[in-house]
């Protein structure tokens, strides 16, 4: 064991828990995110257990950014042999208001009303940069260590929006189709020096990102809260402890023959017709 494990978005819930997860491992942890304090939160608390781990300040979309904290991650714990692409999200500017479009909207001149037609081109490429380019940048700059070494992979966090989009967030569900395209090329590319490239698609989780659009504030759900529910054979959302078996076996030796797939973890949703 003893590897160095880089995750990027890891101040966050899902790749925060990760993070703990694989330092009980006795793995060497870096914890990246684009805000330091979020960073050195995880990594503190890593440290306080009896792990190692350290916090480092990295901007997925800037090579520079990347490029500071690779030489910061070497100095401390040697050259990376796993990289977690877990930097993404969504943006209102690349989000419609309504699931389906009606001819009386085009008439809807309310504040903060948004159709199809509506949508900012920045914010669409805003979505697209943080969920493509965050993976492509630090996978860039962090794989050239795993070159010719065993034991080495890399793991992408797509969606299941991936696999059917969602309504409403189309450059999200768009983006995250390109982070599951991307898995597989890479797979490919990579398989000639030892690097297996594989995928998470999580299901519904409650994050600080989404739990005020699932959630009413005294806990209950909102209306797109009860419909993904309903959609859920399981019925419930994920807790972020669900994805730690599979990252758990994707990271390791237990899956050596396994590179270029992306795995739901999703409580059913992919598999459920909605009848």
């Amino acid at each position: 064991m003893n590897k160095t494990i880089v995750l990027t978005g890891a101040g966050g819930v899902l790749c925060g828990t990760l993070a703990k997860a694989l330092a009980k491992e006795g793995h060497n942890i870096a914890v990246l995110d684009l805000q330091k304090d979020a960073a050195d939160r995880i990594a503190n608390e890593i440290n306080n257990k009896g792990g190692k781990a350290i916090g480092v300040t990295a901007n997925v979309l800037e090579k520079e950014s990347l490029q500071k904290a690779k030489k910061e991650v070497n100095e401390v714990f040697g050259g990376c042999d796993i990289l977690i692409n877990g930097a993404g999200g969504n943006h209102p500017l690349g989000t419609t208001s309504n699931p389906f479009l009606q001819a009386e909207d085009l008439l809807n001149k309310a504040e903060g009303f948004k159709t199809f037609f509506d949508l900012d081109p920045s914010g669409i490429q805003f979505v697209f940069n943080l969920n493509f380019i965050g993976t492509l940048l630090p996978t860039q700059i962090f794989a050239p260590d795993m070159v010719g070494r065993e034991g080495c992979s890399i793991l992408n966090i797509s969606s299941m929006n991936a696999f059917t989009p969602l309504t409403k967030i189309p450059a999200y569900s768009g983006a995250k189709a390109a982070v599951s395209n991307f898995t597989q090329w890479l797979a490919v590319h990579f398989s000639k020096v030892g690097i297996r490239v594989n995928a998470l698609a999580p299901g519904f989780f409650l994050t600080d990102q989404n739990r005020s659009l699932l959630t009413e504030s005294d806990g209950s759900l909102t209306p797109r809260g009860n419909q993904i529910i309903e959609q859920t054979p399981m019925g419930k959302f994920g807790e972020p402890e669900d994805l730690v078996g599979t990252t758990l076996w994707l990271c390791g030796e237990g899956s050596s023959f396994v590179t270029g797939v992306v795995i739901p973890i999703d409580g059913g949703f992919s598999a459920y017709s909605g009848v």
